[in-house]
């Protein structure tokens, strides 16, 4: 500007390479997919590593014999023969699909009750503690009632697994309903929105993330039930990853019990990577996750 002093004029060209720089210093930050991806699995297998490590040094301090607590070598041995053969993977077909019907439906269930008291007082005031409470109440319990109910079947355990996750997933859709600031529904209201609508467009996409929070909970919660349901309802299948359990521990084969209970923990990991997944997602599409997608 014709106005401007020396000083002025030298000030406004620090204060743009100023900015520039941090330009330039945001876009060093992005990195590429790969390193993102080393980033995110290199503390994982450091922990894998120690864990490892811990069990390695158990064995060898002579706590337990062999036979009741074998090495890591030893265990990686009978898993890689287990995976050669058909026995794991008709269990762990059998055991993902009990998951996944028990889940699925669960998720149905969570959702409508979940919409249906976090919107009626009347609702809230009568069934609004007590899904906390069969929250909290541990699946194992349910079992003697299932089993009466149903006797020794696929049915008892989806009973346990269903009253397992439901309501955990109805409870993140209270709090994610509860948590939808006020302004935002008038506002939408305001635009037209009513009814299904309203909790389409407005009242759901706020309230998604503690909704995938309940998710996954409740995948936690019908994971161990269906763990329990299949270890104690074993005569049903001998094809389970729990029935397998059962075997193994009946015939004292504990490299075989412990294989089976690393696949069991590595499908845990996978799913709760997937909802890591999803989660980013939500957070990138919040503009909360930043360009390095932390």
């Amino acid at each position: 500007m014709a106005g401007d002093t020396p000083s002025t004029a030298l000030r406004t060209d620090a204060e743009i390479s100023g900015l520039d720089a941090l330009a330039i210093a945001g876009r060093e930050r992005e990195t590429s997919r790969g390193a993102r991806l080393w980033a995110a699995t290199w503390p994982k297998l450091a922990a894998l590593a120690i864990a490892i490590g811990l069990w390695q040094l158990v064995v060898w301090s002579g706590w337990k014999p062999p036979y009741s607590l074998p090495g890591p070598v030893t265990v990686g041995e009978e898993l890689l023969r287990q995976v050669g053969g058909a026995q794991l993977w008709e269990g762990l077909a059998t055991t993902l699909r009990r998951a996944a019907v028990g889940y699925v439906f669960s998720v149905a269930v969570g959702l409508l009750v979940g919409l249906a008291v976090a919107r009626s007082r009347v609702l809230r005031a009568a069934i609004g503690s007590m899904i906390t409470a069969l929250q909290t109440m541990p699946s194992i319990a349910w079992f003697p009632l299932a089993i009466l109910l149903f006797e020794l079947s696929e049915k008892a355990i989806f009973f346990v697994v269903v009253l397992g996750a439901a309501p955990s997933i109805a409870n993140g859709v209270i709090a994610g309903v509860d948590y939808v600031p006020p302004l935002l529904v008038r506002a939408g209201r305001n635009l037209g929105a009513r009814g299904l609508d309203l909790y389409r467009y407005v009242i759901a996409p706020a309230a998604l993330p503690a909704i995938v929070a309940g998710l996954k909970q409740g995948w936690a919660f019908s994971w161990r039930s269906l763990m329990a349901g299949e270890l104690i309802v074993v005569g049903i299948s001998q094809t389970s990853l729990g029935a397998q359990l059962t075997y193994s521990r009946e015939l004292s084969d504990a490299p075989w019990l412990l294989s089976t209970m690393i696949v069991i923990l590595m499908v845990g990991l996978l799913v709760d990577a997937a909802f890591g997944v999803a989660d980013k997602a939500i957070r990138r599409r919040w503009g909360v996750l930043d360009q390095a997608g932390n």
